[in-house]
């Protein structure tokens, strides 16, 4: 956040005035934007997707981040914040909607067979978590692993080794995704049993840069069947309940 802040302030003091604004393109708007925002970061900052929302010459500017922005048609102005709509029912959160909508994508983007999945023989519902084998609440989640399989709720697990590369269970975790068993070894990790060294091609890496693209800081991240992500540990009675399975 610190990061987007300062690149932000450093953007607004670089932008150029623009003519005939009626006239620019998005194309033009995405052109500007690079130029202000991932220069001024040091390509720290980029972007992954402009559209127009329901606001005219308004535009969603989503950051590689996780972090989404809106701009004016010049590129003159940027602001963050969660976009809302009135309606008859109370506030719609579009932000939030885009979010969610992106974080389904992404998830589905990731072939089943990178991740390690527990299964019920009956799927209500599914949910998509992000894990550090040595993470005190991601065990937690795991205790209530067949409490949750029996209410139809299959889990799929993506690797998030908090600190990347450099993170202390990197090793771990590279054991688990390289067993012959991942589901034993995962479980065996989980309960703090040393696993034999194991050394593959992995999708370890890939699975953290995916979850800093959606905005995940810790684990255990959950991802909800509508794309909500839910950050930290919740226990299956209220994990049940928000999926609506009691």
């Amino acid at each position: 956040m610190l990061i987007v802040r300062f690149a932000l302030l450093v953007a607004l003091t670089l932008v150029a005035p623009v003519v005939a604004l009626a006239q620019e393109a998005p194309d033009t708007l995405r052109a500007k934007l690079v130029q202000s925002l991932e220069v001024a970061s040091s390509n720290q900052l980029q972007i992954v997707n402009i559209k127009a929302t329901a606001l005219p010459d308004i535009f969603e500017v989503e950051l590689n981040t996780g972090e989404l922005l809106y701009s004016d048609v010049s590129g003159d102005y940027l602001f963050a914040g969660d976009m809302y709509q009135t309606t008859q029912q109370g506030l719609l959160n579009l932000s939030s909607s885009t979010r969610q909508v992106r974080n389904l994508d992404k998830i589905a983007a990731v072939p089943v067979e990178e991740m390690i999945v527990f299964s019920p023989d009956e799927v209500k519902a599914t949910i998509s978590v992000f894990t550090d084998v040595d993470c005190t609440y991601c065990r937690a989640l795991h205790r209530d692993l067949e409490n949750l399989m029996s209410r139809g709720v299959e889990i799929r697990y993506l690797a998030y080794p908090r600190g990347g590369e450099q993170a202390a269970s990197i090793g771990k975790m590279q054991s688990v995704w390289c067993s012959d068993d991942r589901h034993k070894s995962l479980t065996q990790a989980k309960n703090g049993q040393n696993l034999p060294v194991r050394e593959c091609e992995s999708p370890i890496l890939e699975h953290y840069e995916l979850g800093n693209e959606l905005g995940i800081t810790g684990t255990p991240a959950i991802i909800f069947p509508d794309g909500r992500l839910i950050p930290g540990y919740l226990d299956a009675d209220t994990l049940a309940s928000m999926l609506e399975l009691n």
